[in-house]
């Protein structure tokens, strides 16, 4: 089970303890294959170098500083991140507070301020399309130069593609927006998960078709409205369930607000859990207005069968991929 990473604040906060290190640059919104690749080669350079393995991201997403019109929604939390960023060996993480300050820096003072003299980063690691600086004036030919002229190494990494399309965090925000978990998940490398608190709903499920947790999720990208097959973990206990989810308004109902409605497929003990976390693995059917509440109510019960279908495939594949397989039989 991985460590979580220490995290730092600021450059003042960083500059005693964070150094010197291997060092990887992003958003790293989602933390998908693609910056996956990055992190794993900074844990392999900082261990065989000797370094600190360590991330540098920032907050808030640099767009809503320099251009809010067309900052992106994310899917993923700073917690999330840490969180995978240590699945890949990441033990320090610099979350930068994103100012017009830092904004203004131009490659050199970048290079030389926030690389050298405060993370004292020894070895960078990018992706080929990293831009830094002021009007992202900088470019990963520019990082090599500064790197001989400040004393690091710059490694830039070319893109994870997946069916011929770059994995990135663009593309899986526009895969989960049409609905397509399944595709998300494979450039993420994990399903994506909601994750919030549990909240109080309109009490029509359990009076007139089937009891579900709502919740109010953190993530800023929801996926389309629909009903999926999901995995549900309570967050504050050791505690899970196989599970159906809509995401949705409620048309039979006339709702008007998007809701996060979650019918677990197994028992449920008492406490009832507070916050939840819950994974997305395949879009059964789109929401949809039915003419009554018992034909709504039938089609849930066909929903929750076909969830039960796939989650006994899942997990049957699941024991296959791991059953070992005979040794092999060397001829004399």
């Amino acid at each position: 089970m991985s460590v979580s990473p220490r995290i730092f604040h600021s450059l003042e906060e960083a500059r005693l303890e964070f150094g010197p290190c291997a060092l990887t640059i992003g958003n790293f919104d989602g933390v998908h294959l693609g910056h996956q690749r990055l992190l794993r080669e900074v844990a392999h350079l900082a261990s065989s170098k000797g370094l600190k393995c360590a991330a540098l991201t920032f907050h808030p997403h640099p767009t809503r500083v320099i251009a809010p019109a067309r900052s992106p929604k994310l899917v993923s939390t700073i917690e999330q991140r840490a969180r995978w960023m240590a699945e890949c060996g990441i033990e320090h993480v610099c979350v930068l507070p994103f100012t017009r300050e830092v904004a203004a820096l131009d490659p050199d003072q970048f290079a030389s301020q926030v690389l050298v003299d405060s993370l004292q980063a020894r070895v960078v690691v990018v992706g080929n399309n990293f831009r830094f600086g002021r009007g992202q004036a900088g470019t990963t030919d520019t990082l090599r130069t500064l790197g001989e002229r400040y004393g690091f190494d710059a490694r830039p990494m070319g893109a994870v593609l997946l069916r011929n399309v770059i994995v990135s965090s663009s593309e899986i925000r526009r895969q989960l927006l049409s609905g397509n978990v399944v595709r998300a998940a494979r450039m993420l490398g994990r399903f994506y998960t909601l994750e919030g608190a549990i909240v109080k709903g309109h009490g029509i499920g359990a009076k007139q078709t089937v009891p579900t947790l709502n919740m109010d999720a953190t993530q800023e990208v929801i996926p389309a409205t629909g009903v999926y097959v999901t995995a549900t973990t309570d967050l504050d206990r050791d505690r899970f369930w196989t599970s159906v989810t809509n995401i949705g308004y409620r048309p039979t109902f006339g709702g008007d607000q998007l809701s996060i409605e979650t019918f677990l497929l197994d028992p449920l003990d008492d406490p009832a859990p507070e916050r939840i976390r819950v994974e997305l693995t395949h879009r059964l059917r789109e929401e949809r207005k039915f003419e009554s509440v018992e034909a709504l109510r039938a089609q849930i019960l066909r929903d929750v069968y076909r969830a039960q279908r796939w989650h006994r495939r899942f997990a049957q594949a699941a024991r296959l991929a791991v059953t070992p397989r005979p040794p092999a039989i060397l001829k004399p």
